[in-house]
């Protein structure tokens, strides 16, 4: 009880409370704003692959009811009497991460995403014992440590998918030094990650090849994306033509699938970075590494100070998702249709609209 005594501010939202995968409305309570607190009344909530598999209970560890949602722009309605960075009608957003230790190494060098402490935007649990609640509702109260600045060129519904998926491929770019122009870039995967890697490519001068297992996508790649290539890693004849010819890969799938022939596709020091989370381990035999002194590694969406970089490069840039805008009556259907891939490329739910479900 004493853990959720100051959680008196009763919130409407839409919420899983079994693995059936479905949403419904659920009201339930937030804490008061504290002194380091801002108040963000929620306009748009991006729809991330996660949050279906928290639904469905998928990785074991949901705790219903959930509700889910960790691509979150909004306004701030209010400010504790700590807080300098934000004010009242300030354009914000909070993206997955939403406590962590402070104290750590990670934290202290604003890498607060590898903290041992780190606590999610949903279906964690904050300092006070609480479990959090996501961005499919109408408000949120966040530690203005965790609240990020929406420039005032980037629309905020566009501005929500970047909160996670752009990040979490803006990141391991930076990191590995990808955005080198004139170097050549693969994006596995052409979905809400798979496309921003894409255009961030674009962005920064990088020959950019999508490699897929749809020959289907090659049009959207080439016409809608500007991607300079397409391979379908299903036919041996084009991943051979293809063979270390790339300097970075970028993995954005959540299926399983081998690493084996994608890693042909690296010129010899080649990294691969993953980012999707498949459920199972993936193939990764040892030959492609070895003779192309390969490296593969992982990466997990970003720290604060460079989800604030990250957002204001792509207003800068004029980076934005493409996405298709949808209001709470539809987001269940919209889940059905994220769990098919059927969407170009992000949902966002307009949080605001008259059409409840």
């Amino acid at each position: 009880m004493e853990a959720t005594a100051n959680h008196t501010q009763i919130v409407t939202g839409w919420a899983g409370k079994d693995s059936s995968g479905k949403v419904m409305p659920y009201v339930f309570k937030r804490r008061e704003n504290g002194p380091e607190d801002v108040t963000i009344k929620v306009l748009f909530c991006g729809m991330c692959h996660t949050d279906l598999h928290y639904l469905k209970n998928d990785w074991g560890i949901t705790m219903y009811p959930v509700v889910p949602g960790h691509e979150i722009t909004g306004v701030v309605t209010k400010v504790g009497s700590g807080v300098t960075n934000f004010k009242v009608g300030d354009r914000v957003g909070v993206g997955c991460i939403y406590a962590s230790c402070l104290n750590c190494e990670f934290c202290e060098s604003s890498e607060e995403n590898y903290c041992d402490q780190v606590q999610f935007t949903y279906n964690g649990i904050f300092w006070d014992g609480s479990i959090t609640y996501g961005g499919y509702s109408e408000m949120l109260v966040a530690n203005n440590r965790y609240v990020i600045h929406v420039p005032d060129n980037l629309p905020l519904e566009a501005a929500a998918p970047l909160l996670c998926a752009g990040i979490t491929v803006y990141s391991p770019m930076k990191h590995h030094n990808m955005l080198q122009a004139g170097k050549k870039l693969g994006v596995v995967g052409l979905g809400g990650l798979g496309h921003v890697a894409v255009k961030f490519g674009k962005a920064f001068g990088l020959h950019v090849t999508v490699i897929s297992t749809s020959p289907t996508k090659e049009r959207e790649a080439k016409e809608r994306l500007n991607a300079d290539g397409f391979i379908v890693s299903t036919d041996p004849k084009q991943m051979q033509a293809a063979s270390k010819s790339l300097d970075y890969i970028i993995d954005t799938v959540s299926a399983h699938h081998s690493l084996g022939p994608v890693l042909e596709l690296l010129k010899v020091n080649g990294k691969l970075v993953l980012v999707g989370a498949p459920d199972k381990p993936l193939d990764l035999p040892s030959f492609p590494l070895i003779f192309g002194k390969r490296t593969v590694s992982g990466s997990m969406t970003g720290g604060i100070k460079e989800t604030q970089e990250m957002l204001d490069l792509c207003a800068k840039h004029n980076i934005t998702p493409d996405i298709e805008i949808v209001a709470p009556n539809y987001i269940n259907e919209a889940l059905a249709r994220l769990a098919r891939n059927d969407v170009r490329y992000r949902f966002v739910i307009d949080i605001a609209s008259k059409s409840k479900l």
